[in-house]
C-alpha cells in the first residue's frame, strides 16, 4: 500500500457573501482555503502529462466560481460544496478543505476542514 501522491493549493482566495445575521451576509467577504487534492496515481506514472493528472488553475478558478455564485450562512456549507465539486468535476481520489474566515474579535481566524474520499 502506498500513500497517494497530492496537489495542494495553499490560501486560495474566495471572494462570497457569507455569515449570519443577513446584515454580514449583505456584505462580499474574502475567505481563504487550502485544499488537499489526492491522486489516484503516482505522479512519475502520469509520465508529464497534463491530462493525467489534476489541473489545479482550473480547480482554483472553478472554486472561486462556487464561492462568488450564491450567498451562504455557514462556512460549513461552503466547504462540503468545494469539496464535493473536486471529487465530482476533477475526479481527485480524495479532497481536504480547510476553509477560514476571519470575522471573531480576539481570533485570527474561524475555520473548518471538509475531508472527503480517500
Amino acid at each position: 500500500m502506498f500513500l497517494p501522491d497530492e496537489i495542494r493549493l495553499s490560501c486560495l482566495k474566495l471572494s462570497t457573501h457569507i455569515g449570519v445575521p443577513d446584515e454580514e451576509r449583505a456584505g462580499s467577504q474574502i475567505l481563504e482555503a487550502d485544499v488537499v487534492m489526492r491522486v489516484s496515481s503516482r505522479f512519475e506514472a502520469m509520465q508529464d502529462d497534463l491530462t493525467a493528472t489534476i489541473d489545479y488553475a482550473a480547480v482554483a478558478a472553478r472554486l472561486q466560481q462556487i464561492a462568488a455564485e450564491k450567498p451562504r450562512c455557514l462556512i460549513e456549507t461552503l466547504a462540503a460544496e468545494l469539496a464535493d465539486c473536486v471529487l465530482k468535476e476533477f475526479k481527485a481520489a480524495g479532497v481536504s478543505i480547510d476553509l477560514r474566515k476571519r470575522i471573531l474579535p480576539d481570533t485570527d481566524h474561524v475555520a473548518v476542514r471538509v475531508m472527503r474520499g480517500v
